[in-house]
């Protein structure tokens, strides 16, 4: 019954990530995209939705543009934010 419902920005950011992820080699295996996907979702307004079709639909073109602003911002943060756990984990 409810399996339709998810946060709409889940796909755009998992596309951010791997996309992004080609930049950030040292942090391409599986369980850190995963947790670099969850800061970033994390910073982000979640937006639950039925049917993507749906949501976009009430989009204006400027909203578009606002919210892969902000998913890419989100994405970019996460990247460093993980990158520097990872490098104070290491001193240790």
């Amino acid at each position: 019954m409810f399996e339709t419902i998810h946060n709409h920005h889940e796909r755009a950011v998992l596309d951010a990530v791997i996309a992004a992820a080609r930049d950030f080699e040292h942090l391409s295996d599986p369980q850190t995209l995963a947790d670099v996907a969850c800061v970033a979702l994390n910073r982000l307004p979640p937006r639950y939705i039925r049917h993507a079709v749906d949501y976009s639909f009430y989009l204006t073109e400027r909203e578009r543009a606002e919210n892969e602003a902000a998913i890419n911002e989100a994405v970019a943060f996460a990247f460093e934010f993980v990158q520097a756990k990872l490098a104070m984990r290491a001193r240790r």
